[in-house]
C-alpha cells in the first residue's frame, strides 16, 4: 500500500539548541526529554502552574554535532507565545531559542512505510509518521484527508477538541496518547497531573462519536436528557470526537443539536481510570 501524505500548514517549529537544552526542557515538559536519542521524538505539553495545557507538541531531537538540538512541532499560531515562554524560563541557561515557523514546516505520512528523516507519531498505533522540513520541500503534498485519518484514530486536536489554557492533560487524553511520563520527575504543573492520575479523578475525556446527517458544529452542547454532559469537537462524515463527562454519559441517551449521538466509551472508566483497552503511552506501560 502506498503511503498517504499531507502538508500540515497549521504547524510551526520552535528550535532549542545548546549544551543545557535537554535538562532545560526536561524541567518544563510533561514527557521525558533527556532519554531521547537523535532522530527520536515524543509527544508532550507545556502546562500552566495550575496544570492546564498551554500548548502541546512533538519534541524531536536532531543534534548538531556534539551540540544538543531540539525541534518542537507545535501549532503555528502558538509558536510565538511558546518561544516567549521558553525564553522567560531560560534564565541563565546557555541556549538558543527561536521560532523558525516561516522557514520550517511539518508533513505527515500514514498507511505505508516511513520516509527517511521521519519520526513516529506514537499517539495512536495507526497515526503514522511526521517530518520537519523546509516548507518549500513539503508544501506541495496537499492534504490527503489527514483530519479524517486523525479522527478515525481518535487523536484529539488542540483548539477544536479541547481548549488551550482550559483543559488538563487527562481531559485531552494526554495520559493515554503517549504525552505524559509519570516517572520523569518534576515539571511545570506536575503536582496537579500526578494527583489526578493517582486519585483516579479524571472524568472528562475526548471520545469517538457517531451521528446521522450533517455534523454538529464544534462546541455544540451534548446532552443526556436535560443535562449537559459535554461538547462536540472535530468531525468528518458521520464521525467525530467530543469531550464528555464519562461518569454522566455512560449508559445515557445522548443528543447533540437535537439529534441522537452515539459515543464509544470503550477504553474509558466512569471512575476516570483507563481500562485495559485504553492508551499506548507512558501511563499505560511506557513507549
Amino acid at each position: 500500500m502506498s503511503a498517504k501524505a499531507a502538508y500540515l500548514e497549521d504547524r510551526g517549529v520552535v528550535s532549542v539548541t545548546g549544551a543545557e537544552a535537554a535538562a532545560f526542557l526536561q524541567g518544563l515538559f510533561t514527557n521525558d526529554v533527556v532519554g531521547l536519542a537523535p532522530g527520536e521524538a515524543r509527544f508532550a505539553a507545556l502546562l500552566s502552574p495550575q496544570g492546564k495545557i498551554l500548548v502541546d507538541f512533538f519534541v524531536v531531537r536532531l543534534d548538531e554535532g556534539a551540540t544538543p538540538r531540539f525541534l518542537l512541532d507545535a501549532p503555528r499560531a502558538l509558536c510565538p507565545d511558546l518561544t516567549k515562554k521558553l525564553v522567560l524560563y531560560r534564565l541563565r541557561a546557555r541556549l538558543d531559542i527561536a521560532d523558525r515557523s516561516d522557514e520550517l514546516g511539518v508533513a505527515a505520512w500514514w498507511d505505508g512505510a516511513p520516509l527517511a528523516g521521519a519520526f513516529r507519531d506514537a499517539r495512536a498505533p495507526e497515526m503514522g509518521w511526521r517530518r520537519i522540513a523546509p516548507r518549500s520541500e513539503i508544501s506541495g503534498l496537499g492534504d490527503a484527508g489527514y483530519d479524517a485519518h486523525r479522527i478515525a484514530c481518535g487523536t484529539p486536536k488542540g483548539g477544536v477538541d479541547f481548549a488551550y489554557g482550559d483543559a488538563f492533560p487527562h481531559d485531552a487524553n494526554l495520559d493515554l496518547i503517549a504525552g505524559v511520563d509519570f516517572a520523569k520527575g518534576c515539571y511545570v504543573g506536575q503536582e496537579v497531573v500526578s494527583r489526578v492520575q493517582h486519585r483516579g479523578t479524571a472524568r472528562k475525556r475526548v471520545v469517538p462519536v457517531r451521528f446521522d446527517g450533517a455534523a454538529p458544529a464544534a462546541g455544540t452542547e451534548i446532552r443526556a436528557g436535560d443535562v449537559g454532559v459535554g461538547a462536540m469537537g472535530s468531525s468528518t462524515g458521520q464521525r467525530g470526537l467530543a469531550t464528555l463527562r464519562i461518569d454522566k454519559a455512560e449508559g445515557a441517551a445522548l443528543t447533540c443539536d437535537g439529534r441522537p449521538l452515539t459515543a464509544d466509551l470503550r477504553g474509558f472508566s466512569p471512575q476516570g481510570s483507563p481500562s485495559p483497552l485504553a492508551g499506548n503511552g507512558p501511563a499505560a506501560g511506557g513507549r
